[in-house]
């Protein structure tokens, strides 16, 4: 059974992931305005690996008896000055992410809620490769620069995304 203040930690966690979604799907419209459809092709599918992460959550604290409380989702950003400053915002996003599931983390710990810990042990993985994934295209980005044949290039790479 889940104690009160960690059922409204990971109700908080629910939130946040479902806003990462959203998030994701408003940078995609964005991407496909700006005529990059490899770019968009990359954010709808983060848009639905963190929908995923919201439901891997809500089935969690269902199985421990808890009781899911949805809250509001704020509007995201949907203008963003360049690609780079767009894939800056993403980086920025996974460590706040990061952060947080590291502090459910520490809150499991100091309650001996081993079975929680042993879950967030999977996002605490899985948060290594979304900030390496969102660090890796920045950096392209930032060498390849908002114009021309690189960023068509990456834009292309991109769009490879989930066909491996």
């Amino acid at each position: 059974m889940l104690s009160k203040a960690l059922q409204k930690a990971l109700n908080d966690q629910i939130q946040k992931e479902f806003y990462s979604s959203y998030l994701y799907l408003s940078m995609a419209a964005y991407a496909e305005s700006m005529n990059l459809p490899g770019f968009a092709h990359w954010l709808k599918l983060q848009q639905q690996e963190e929908h995923g992460h919201a439901m891997k959550f809500y089935k969690y604290v269902n199985e421990r008896g808890g009781r899911v409380e949805l809250q509001a989702i704020e509007q995201p950003q949907a203008e963003f000055s360049s690609p780079t400053a767009m894939f800056e915002e993403v980086l920025k996003h996974e460590q706040f992410i990061t952060a947080s599931i590291n502090k459910l983390y520490e809150k499991a710990l100091k309650e001996n809620d081993y079975a929680t810990q042993v879950m967030l042990q999977w996002f605490i993985e899985e948060q290594v490769e979304e900030e390496a994934s969102a660090s890796e295209i920045l950096e392209t980005l930032k060498m390849a620069g908002e114009k021309g044949q690189a960023l068509l290039m990456l834009d292309r790479q991109l769009a490879r995304r989930g066909m491996n």
